[in-house]
């Protein structure tokens, strides 16, 4: 109780705050330091809004920190071994020459990412990330944090939702972000088409029960309290319709999401079908709600996640060596591929395969040997097939060869999302891509574009639907943005840098395997 009330003392004189806990560098423009990583959205209409807010800031800053940080040091330094975080490892790379400099807003959301790693790592008890310890202490703080927030059982961090450009380093700094983190974390990184096709999945094991979606959440937060998410993107009606519930639940579990995507949360899904029925995830991902200290006269407004843009134009995969690499442009050059990939696979004598994927469905893969698949386009992408398969295709095959693909638009625009699905599934899994295309990546979907880019050509021009004088354009909000991804992804993929890293993680591999051989006949 002498800690409770030290803490009440400190909210009633918070004048020292910036000379301890509260001074760090690089965590805001303005020096403001936010609540348990969430912002204060108001705290008075009268004329006096802006000292109100500084002080309810910085009292309720005292006050969460008294209750639920961990040790300290004399200069008021958290003792956290967990390291220096994102960025000082986005700094190192800088001096070393594996990024390139002067990029203000890369440098401005790695600053948002070591915000949030510092929160983390000062509220990992509160936030329960230690996958294998729940100190009496911390059920304490939680008992006691519960009596001062009733009916909210959220994270007190708030997450990130960075979106941008193409290429423009979001998963790269996301990535760079989980790798700091602690072994021992309650921690995920995965794509949001893996992630999807989990759950899925999950709610599959749970028929029958009154709220699945409710069960697995449970099992998500259960593994996972700080869930990294990669390409967020609605297409498909089915997520659409159950995202909303199932990030209620999620969040009020506590999990902390950080993600990264194309689009910002308002232009999510747009155009999709039924949208009117997904609008309400748009509110939850960005959710606010009132809380009340003490029963205090003023309340607090929670975010769930800070949206972060990346408002850079650069496109790094195509900066270096975007040579052609496996990518070959033309028609009338049959058994060309499969002479390529009879290369690739030496004196193996390649065969019909069948894969696994979730769910117990298999995926026959006409010809496979030493790692590498052959496909013809339309076997691929012209069936229905979709993620699931994809991701089931690259657990077993790390090279692809896929001869014939096509320029895309009106006529074949199902077979040009399932494209770009394989090609974000082969990204996320580093595979190699051989192919035989009658254009180059950026060629292929010119016939391809957004609602607004329909406009500029034709004003009458509207969704989904196709020019006069050009029978094959496609209307298609969702294509229209995902190309650019593709089209990014494609030209690195083929370049000698990508290449040259996937070479080198097969030769790792058959040395580890070799090295592993050679202990077992040892033995």
């Amino acid at each position: 109780m002498r800690s409770f009330a030290r803490a009440l003392r400190q909210v009633r004189a918070p004048s020292g705050v910036h000379r301890g806990v509260l001074s760090h560098t690089g965590l805001g423009k303005d020096g403001q330091v936010l609540i348990l990583g969430n912002s204060v959205a108001d705290c008075s209409r009268n004329a006096s809004h802006g000292r109100e807010t500084g002080r309810c800031l910085n009292q309720s800053t005292v006050l969460s920190r008294a209750l639920s940080t961990p040790a300290t040091n004399d200069s008021g330094v958290s003792t956290y071994a967990g390291g220096a975080g994102p960025l000082s490892e986005y700094e190192r790379r800088i001096a070393s020459g594996e990024l390139v400099d002067g990029d203000d807003f890369q440098v401005d959301t790695i600053q948002e990412l070591q915000r949030l790693y510092r929160e983390l790592a000062e509220l990992e008890e509160s936030c329960q990330l230690d996958r294998y310890t729940a100190s009496k202490k911390s059920q304490r703080s939680r008992w006691l944090w519960s009596r001062l927030i009733p009916q909210s059982s959220y994270s007190p961090v708030k997450g990130l939702y960075l979106y941008g450009g193409v290429g423009t380093g979001k998963t790269m700094l996301m990535d760079l972000f989980f790798d700091q983190l602690p072994s021992n974390w309650r921690k995920k990184r995965i794509h949001f088409h893996d992630f999807m096709l989990n759950v899925h999945s999950r709610l599959q094991m749970h028929k029958g029960v009154s709220d699945p979606l409710e069960v697995v959440a449970g099992e998500i937060s259960d593994e996972s309290i700080l869930l990294c998410v990669d390409e967020f993107m609605v297409t498909d009606v089915a997520d659409a319709l159950i995202l909303n519930r199932l990030f209620r639940h999620l969040f009020s579990e506590g999990i902390v999401l950080v993600s990264t995507s194309n689009r910002a949360p308002d232009q999510l899904y747009e155009g999709g079908l039924q949208r009117d029925l997904f609008l309400p995830f748009i509110e939850t991902l960005k959710a606010m709600e009132w809380i009340y200290l003490f029963k205090f006269p003023f309340g607090l407004q929670l975010e769930r996640c800070v949206v972060h843009a990346i408002g850079s134009s650069t496109d790094y995969r195509k900066i270096g060596s975007a040579e052609k690499g496996f990518y070959f442009i033309g028609k009338g050059h049959p058994g060309f591929l499969k002479q390529k990939f009879q290369h690739l696979i030496g004196h193996d004598k390649p065969g019909q395969q069948v894969v696994e994927v979730v769910m117990g469905r298999k995926l026959q893969v006409p010809f496979g040997a030493n790692g590498c698949a052959y496909f013809p386009f339309e076997e691929l992408c012209d069936r229905p097939l979709g993620a699931a398969d994809y991701f089931g295709l690259f657990k077993n095959f790390h090279t692809l060869a896929l001869d014939g693909v096509p320029r895309f638009g009106i006529h074949n625009r199902t077979a040009a999302y399932r494209f770009v699905t394989l090609v974000d599934v082969m990204y996320e899994n580093k595979a190699r891509l051989l192919c035989t295309a009658e254009a180059s990546p950026v060629e292929l979907f010119e016939s391809i574009v957004t609602v607004a880019d329909a406009q500029k050509i034709s004003p009458r021009t509207s969704s989904r639907s196709q020019k006069k004088d050009d029978v094959d354009l496609c209307v298609d909000n969702e294509l229209g943005f995902a190309k650019d991804r593709t089209i990014s992804r494609l030209t690195e993929m083929n370049s000698r840098e990508y290449l040259e890293q996937h070479e080198a993680r097969l030769q790792e591999k058959a040395s580890g395997e070799a090295h592993l051989n050679g202990v077992v006949v040892e033995a």
